[in-house]
């Protein structure tokens, strides 16, 4: 871990009045961007250190913080809000210090911006790279997730991008008091504190979604309505999912003990969560053999979780029917299919999930591998929670969301997800004429860090070759004497 830097003063956090001043939301894009170059123009290790500031600021203010959170949730409470608002919006103990052990973790990644690519000689003396590059700035909607807010913003300053941040309003005073916190640190590192601006009203965001010239994505983390309306209403390119229709497949060759152990946890684990598991799928076989009935079912049961059946299932095993095949539940319900083999279960999960996770539960290595190939979803697991489907439980250290899309990132979005590539080319006075100046050679040369590696293959040759001389001469001199 990064030795850290002492945060800022302690402060009260200033949790509830913050408001932002700048006069449209177009200044506040503009601003952000302009920040984020300041970001961009700090090295490596300054950036890796500001990390580790907010890490601290994050642990230092926490009763701050979970005060606001407190007053959240008194508030929501009042309001009769929805039972699963609610569990996303409480921080419970321990929180903030995942969150700055989150914030640390991303600081000790490598340098994710300028990494170079690839190189290639395009003709003698004019040599091209391809590197990474931040993307600019960066739109993120997330609904009663407070949580989200620090992470989202570690993996911004780790790739070097703005952010203007809009968080569900009972969520407000938490999200309030974890902004200050953040950009609290930036001044000391010459950073502005617009680059993470917090967006306060809805008509705010309407606005936001029109400045297709300065905005690069949008990222939005939240029900079906929010993402469709963000999709249908804006030129910026969109990242995100809509559904989180996680299936677990028992196949016919499951450990019953582990299948009826991950079930559980795939879904009582975080019942909310976009990858809390929505649809069982059983194979027949453990219906005929009674496992159903003496094993699955009353062990999700007993762990609280409703059961309802897709067509099949609801006559033979007895079932309420399900709302619909393709349903996120989001509390501990789910749906129950029985299906005969792995090209129907397969068959199922494309017509009826969404693309986000999916595992299937088998001791059969063939049938795994043949369903980790097939299944055409961001994350395919086999013999393990649904639960994983989590960047920082993945090693990215957060991530802003989860992509079920197919073009640019896919799967939970860290740092790498957050990056885009420019071209830089160096000459010595090349000019085209007509192409007739210049003669192409367009030559592949090898990166930095391909000539490390090869480094360390011609250092490891040697050593085995001076090994394997050393044992030769001592056996000759053994047999010497």
């Amino acid at each position: 871990r990064r030795v850290c830097h002492s945060p800022p003063a302690r402060h009260p956090a200033a949790r509830h009045g913050f408001q932002n001043t700048m006069t449209s939301t177009r200044d506040q894009a503009v601003a952000a961007r302009s920040a984020s170059r300041q970001l961009q123009n700090l090295s490596s290790e300054k950036r890796a250190e500001l990390l580790c500031a907010i890490a601290d600021a994050l642990e230092l203010h926490e009763p701050a913080i979970m005060d606001a959170n407190a007053e959240d949730i008194t508030a929501a409470e009042l309001a009769n809000t929805d039972a699963n608002l609610m569990n996303r919006l409480k921080m419970k103990p321990g929180k903030i210090a995942q969150l700055a052990e989150g914030a640390r973790q991303i600081a000790g990644m490598p340098e994710p911006i300028a990494r170079t690519l690839s190189k290639m000689e395009i003709a003698d003396g004019l040599v091209l790279t391809q590197v990474t590059a931040p993307l600019g700035v960066l739109l993120i909607i997330f609904e009663s997730r407070p949580d989200a807010l620090p992470q989202i913003a570690s993996l911004a300053i780790r790739s070097g991008n703005g952010l203007l941040l809009k968080g569900g309003k009972e969520a407000q005073r938490t999200n309030q008091a974890l902004h200050r916190v953040i950009v609290d640190c930036f001044p000391k590192f010459g950073v502005g504190r617009d680059c993470i601006v917090l967006v306060e009203g809805r008509e705010a965001v309407s606005d936001i979604l029109k400045l297709n010239d300065v905005v690069d994505l949008v990222i939005p983390r939240g029900s079906n309505d929010l993402v469709s309306y963000i999709q249908n209403n804006t030129k910026i390119p969109v990242l995100g999912h809509a559904d989180g229709v996680c299936h677990v497949l028992i196949d016919r060759d499951a450990d019953l003990a582990m299948a009826c152990r991950l079930a559980v946890d795939s879904k009582v684990d975080y019942p909310a969560a976009c990858n809390a598991l929505e649809t069982l799928l059983v194979h027949t076989k453990h219906v005929e053999s009674g496992a159903w009935f003496e094993q699955i079912k009353p062990a999700l049961e007993n762990a609280g979780v409703e059961l309802f059946g897709g067509r099949r299932a609801a006559k033979t095993l007895s079932l309420p029917p399900c709302p619909a095949l393709r349903h996120e539940y989001g509390r501990p319900a789910l749906t129950v299919e029985i299906v005969d083999d792995l090209e129907s279960a397969i068959e199922y999960i494309h017509a009826n999930g969404s693309a986000h996770t999916d595992c299937i539960i088998t001791d059969n290595q063939v049938t795994a591998d043949a369903f980790l190939r097939r299944v055409d979803s961001a994350c395919v697991f086999h013999n393990c929670s649904t639960r994983f489907s989590d960047g920082f439980r993945m090693g990215l250290g957060a991530e802003v969301g989860i992509s079920t899309s197919r073009i640019h990132a896919r799967g939970p979005v860290g740092v790498e997800g957050l990056l885009t590539t420019r071209w830089l080319l160096r000459g010595k006075g090349q000019y085209s004429d007509k192409d007739t100046a210049v003669a192409y050679t367009h030559k592949v040369l090898p990166t930095d860090e391909q000539w490390m590696y090869k480094a360390m293959g011609y250092v490891g040759l040697a050593v085995g070759l001076a090994n394997a001389v050393h044992i030769g001469l001592s056996l000759y001199q053994w047999r010497k004497k």
